[in-house]
């Protein structure tokens, strides 16, 4: 993989489905979230020209539905859109360069799974306005801090007493530390670490201080 990188290679089909796949889903599931949370406004979104497009088709489709029904109808016909799209444009780039082996695909100056450019400016789009709007947003950037502290927090903690950890883990770290030092050790705390979710670490922090982080959460 980091010969490919280095040679500037394509990553095969599969690969580049799932990479186009993950940005469909994260970008419309933030949106989802945005809406939900309060931290985004569908009138807002309206200066996305894609999502004012969609909920224009959702709004003279199912006249009288509520805000929450609305949002929830035009993300999953976004995703419809993208998805068609997706297909429709990778399967013209593909009968278009006609490759018969996997390093036909690698060789390529770009790759076969895509967006149409329609649909790539509209996702452009799109992210840049959760860029701006959703993840600098106030409350977003302060959830961020709470995350950064609570995790420099538990390391801290952990590293200076294994036991602090479960018993399975506090072994780990010693048999670790014991094997290739501290810099050993730090590895399977960060790795504990990485392993919790956000709930379970913000009431890891409060069990180890006593105090509480979520009411800023």
């Amino acid at each position: 993989m980091g010969r490919r990188f280095i040679e500037r290679r394509q990553p095969g089909l599969e690969a580049q489905i799932a990479n186009i796949a993950d940005e469909i889903a994260y970008n419309n599931h933030d949106v989802d979230d945005g809406l939900r949370s309060g931290l985004l406004t569908l009138k807002q979104l309206t200066d996305v020209p894609f999502f004012a497009e969609q909920l224009r088709v959702v709004e003279q489709t199912y006249p009288g539905l509520d805000d929450e029904m609305l949002a929830r109808e035009v993300v999953r016909r976004m995703i419809g859109e993208l998805v068609g799209d997706l297909i429709r444009a990778s399967e013209a780039a593909i009968a278009d360069a006609g490759p018969g082996h996997i390093d036909d695909v690698r060789a390529l100056s770009r790759p076969l799974i895509g967006f149409s450019e329609p649909f790539r400016s509209a996702q452009a789009a799109l992210k840049q306005f959760l860029r701006e709007h959703l993840y600098t947003h106030p409350h977003v950037r302060r959830m961020t801090d709470i995350a950064r502290e609570t995790i420099r927090l538990l390391f801290e903690a952990f590293s200076g007493d294994y036991s602090k950890m479960p018993e399975k883990h506090a072994a780990r770290a010693a048999a670790a530390e014991a094997a290739g030092g501290r810099a050993a050790a730090a590895r399977v705390i960060a790795d504990y670490i990485a392993g919790m979710t956000d709930r379970f670490a913000l009431h890891t922090r409060e069990r180890l201080t006593g105090g509480s982080a979520a009411a800023g959460w």
